[in-house]
């Protein structure tokens, strides 16, 4: 189905964001862009999604044409005020597992749109509960799911969030990667 007259551009290299724009039957294609993301560190956690969304727009902004709609984002996990980022090692994934168990947290997704003559970013906010993790089940899902491409070391569509989380509070698809329901009403009125 079409929703827009733009041709639209995924501005990401996320499978799980592929895959989300895909069930929503939305055509595109994907462009990348290899610089770093970098964000400054005194900003408020709530904004650094935004932010990066924002930057990963900047970076692409240059490659669009008149017909094109650029969709870039950033998916943060904050527990205690702190951004839990993609984990650098087994250990890092660890600690990170051992903090969300048996409690709860936000996941914040940032989408930004972009043509040549507009730009515009919104966030979506998820509340994540989980059940208790034991060490047994955070070295199975380490060891076999590897997450160290993941915010906050996990994939809600996995395992571990298959077998421990035990609800959630606003969109599902925004803990995987793209809040959908609210990019495809911001996409066919941009």
């Amino acid at each position: 189905m079409k929703i827009t007259n733009y041709n639209l551009i995924l501005g990401s290299s996320s499978p799980r964001r592929k895959e989300i724009l895909e069930n929503m039957g939305i055509d595109f294609t994907i462009r990348t862009s290899e610089k770093d993301e970098i964000f400054p560190k005194n900003l408020k956690t709530k904004k650094v999604s935004v932010f990066l969304a924002q930057q990963k727009s900047e970076n692409l902004f240059n490659s669009l044409s008149d017909e094109e709609l650029l969709i870039t984002a950033d998916t943060v996990v904050i527990k205690n005020n702190m951004i839990l980022g993609k984990p650098k090692n087994k250990t890092e994934a660890k600690k990170m597992l051992q903090t969300l168990s048996n409690s709860n947290h936000e996941v914040i997704t940032s989408v930004c749109l972009t043509s040549l003559r507009k730009s515009e970013a919104f966030s979506e906010k998820t509340i994540v509960y989980f059940s208790e993790l034991s060490i047994k089940m955070i070295d199975f899902y380490i060891e076999k799911y590897k997450p160290f491409d993941k915010a906050g070391s996990y994939g809600i569509q996995e395992w571990l969030g298959l077998v421990s989380i035990s609800r959630i509070e606003g969109s599902y698809t925004n803990v995987v990667g793209l809040p959908s329901s609210k990019l495809y009403e911001k996409i066919r009125n941009f």
